[in-house]
């Protein structure tokens, strides 16, 4: 039997669709078919230029046959197998080669399905770590205004986006530091601001004055703090979080979902800006979009932490049914291939010059009061609309642009551009003019 996924069906009700106004969507869809490369087709045939590799996340472009070969020699052999207490090759040899491809400090992975999973991980990891060390008083986590960090409870607690909080119930011991952008200070900032490292003073504040520094356990944010808006850091700003967690001992958490898998140039961003965490979340690019997939990287001290028991005794209480999902594992091993075979890396750092000049051409456009751009991720933000619909600008320029030919997308007041790493010029020039 032969499916045809291209069609829709007589109703598009019974589908409640994620961050979408419903009511909205299914008066006017934007529906795509299939994809190829840079390019996304709907039901007529319509090329639509992809600018934001799906969601952030196809990175090496749509239907690349190395991945597909690889989920499909998976798929013959082994469609399905758990990883508790057994396992499977895939597994094991995606995580080597993953980790293999990170910062040397990094020795160990933890899978998950998703980056909301992956910052959940993370967080697990963090608080049991310190219990390991005999610490089990560290119990807070300190995240940033404006942060995403997926929709798990605990991604909500530690993020900074109101909209994805209040109507929610959250975790408890759980602070923030101030988000880095300034428009007075940094607008129209060509990749990282000058202004703003001293705002990471603000750690070593809170630490000290609201908490004791021993009931920190750790320290999570954003290199780029991406649905936000795409906020690149200031320079020194990292830097200086890194110094403040090494000063009162506490773990630092670079939730890497959007950043890693080569918009930096890298696997991970921590080599692009010169900063080591101490754990490593991602997801997206690390399959190229193919199969969810999330993994949470750890140093070997803090792995080593937990190996202290009886052999007999599970480690660490935590795992989902598809963590090492055999066709996820596959994804991941044919996406490094790519990487690395087609030399992308390279490409990247050489479309990042280009990419920043594209997107800094908005600049004296009307409505537009800033460009922002870092690796190959950029935002366009406007001024607010009327009253009762102050996104009404970027959700337009989305809209209209889908009937050109090109998807981008709008995050609040922003429109962000995010397109795969093998981009080029035309790509580029495509995407401006319209």
């Amino acid at each position: 039997m032969t499916y045809d996924f291209t069609k829709m069906p007589n109703s598009m009700d019974e589908f409640w669709m994620p961050f979408t106004p419903q009511r909205l969507f299914k008066g006017a869809p934007r529906i795509v078919t299939r994809a190829d490369g840079m390019y996304y087709y709907d039901q007529d045939g319509r090329e639509l230029l992809d600018g934001t590799a799906g969601l952030w996340c196809v990175n090496v472009g749509h239907n690349h046959p190395r991945i597909k070969d690889a989920i499909t020699s998976q798929l013959n052999t082994l469609d399905f197998a758990h990883n508790f207490q057994m396992g499977h090759p895939s597994a094991f040899l995606a995580a080597k080669r993953l980790v293999e491809a990170m910062p040397k400090p990094i020795k160990h992975v933890f899978f998950s399905n998703s980056g909301s999973e992956a910052v959940d991980t993370a967080l697990k990891i963090a608080m049991n770590y310190w219990r390991c060390k005999g610490q089990g008083g560290r119990r807070v986590i300190i995240g940033r205004e404006r942060g995403y960090h997926g929709v798990g409870f605990g991604g909500i607690s530690v993020g900074g986006l109101s909209y994805n909080r209040k109507m929610f119930g959250l975790l408890p011991n759980v602070d923030h530091i101030p988000h880095t952008h300034n428009l007075e200070k940094q607008a129209f900032s060509r990749g990282q601001p000058e202004w703003g490292a001293d705002l990471a003073d603000e750690l070593e504040r809170r630490i000290t004055w609201l908490h004791d520094p021993e009931s920190v356990a750790a320290v999570i944010i954003e290199p780029v703090a991406g649905s936000t808006g795409v906020l690149p850091p200031p320079k020194g700003y990292l830097e200086r979080i890194r110094k403040i967690c090494d000063k009162y001992g506490i773990l630092l958490i670079f939730d890497e979902v959007i950043t890693a898998f080569g918009r930096f140039g890298s696997t991970s961003s921590a080599d692009y800006f010169g900063v080591m965490p101490d754990i490593i979340t991602t997801a997206k690019g690390m399959t190229n979009g193919m199969v969810p997939m999330g993994a949470t990287f750890v140093t070997g001290e803090i792995f080593d932490a937990f190996m202290n028991g009886p052999e007999i005794f599970t480690e660490f209480m935590h795992g989902y049914t598809y963590s090492g999902h055999p066709l996820a594992c596959a994804a991941a091993i044919g996406t490094l291939d790519v990487l690395s075979e087609e030399k992308l890396y390279d490409h990247a750092k050489k479309m990042m010059k280009p990419f920043e000049d594209a997107v800094h051409s908005f600049k004296g456009l009307p409505r537009v009061i800033d460009v922002r751009n870092c690796g190959i991720l950029g935002a366009v933000e406007f001024e607010k609309g009327p009253a009762d619909d102050p996104y009404k600008w970027p959700r337009e320029v989305m809209i209209r642009a889908f009937k050109e030919g090109v998807i981008v997308r709008f995050t609040g007041p922003t429109m962000a551009i995010s397109p795969a790493i093998v981009i080029e010029q035309k790509h580029l020039d495509r995407i401006v003019d319209v």
